[in-house]
């Protein structure tokens, strides 16, 4: 549908900017600037949708995150082969790894009904995407003290408001609350986030421009 298809665009979209992350680290080869954290915990959410959507037999939440998956697994990939310093990287990726896998030990092996299943890794599907959501908070407070945005991406602004309110939209066809609720969030920061470029002079995009092409 139509709805999807925009879902599987915007998200697309907002996955995108981390190419130019990418770019930098492979012009400089160094990681100075990148952080390591946001792909790791985008790969985890990534993999966790997918998962809800294999249960759910949902082809645009398997398609979108699956795509997303192979992404955040590349910058990853080349995060870590730029670190001079693996070892903390690799802690944190194993940590979280095992974590993923002990949850899906428990829905598949300890939650015998299909339904009880569904819900339960709807809802930390949620939750994993409200923080993230909710993650950059502190960045916000930060503009608001320093009276400057230029920590913050207009571009990757407008590709969260987007993809928030498609895959909200979608949720609300579905009747799904596990994909409705947590994007809420995503649309509140994101128009946070515009209010403040309107109130306080824009810097330079730097962080997360759009590649352009």
């Amino acid at each position: 549908s139509l709805l999807s298809g925009a879902c599987f665009l915007f998200t697309l979209i907002m996955y995108s900017t981390g190419l130019s992350d990418l770019r930098h680290m492979r012009m400089t080869r160094s990681v100075d600037s990148v952080q390591f954290l946001p792909f790791l915990t985008t790969d985890i959410n990534n993999l966790s949708w997918l998962s809800y959507g294999a249960l759910k037999g949902d082809g645009t939440l398997i398609f979108v995150n699956a795509t997303g998956a192979v992404l955040q697994t590349l910058y990853i990939s080349v995060y870590l082969h730029y670190c001079p310093r693996k070892r903390p990287m690799l802690l944190q990726t194993a940590t979280l790894l095992g974590v993923l896998v002990l949850g899906f030990g428990y829905f598949w092996l300890l939650v015998p009904s299909p339904e009880a299943r569904l819900q339960q890794l709807g809802l930390f599907c949620s939750t994993f995407t409200i923080s993230m959501y909710l993650s950059p908070l502190a960045d916000l407070a930060k503009v608001i003290q320093t009276k400057s945005t230029q920590r913050l991406s207009f571009s990757l602004t407008i590709a969260t408001l987007l993809t928030s309110a498609s895959w909200t939209l979608y949720g609300f066809q579905l009747r799904d609350p596990y994909i409705m609720v947590p994007n809420l969030p995503g649309i509140l920061t994101s128009f946070i986030r515009l209010w403040l470029f309107w109130k306080y002079s824009q810097g330079q995009d730097r962080n997360y421009p759009l590649l352009q092409t």
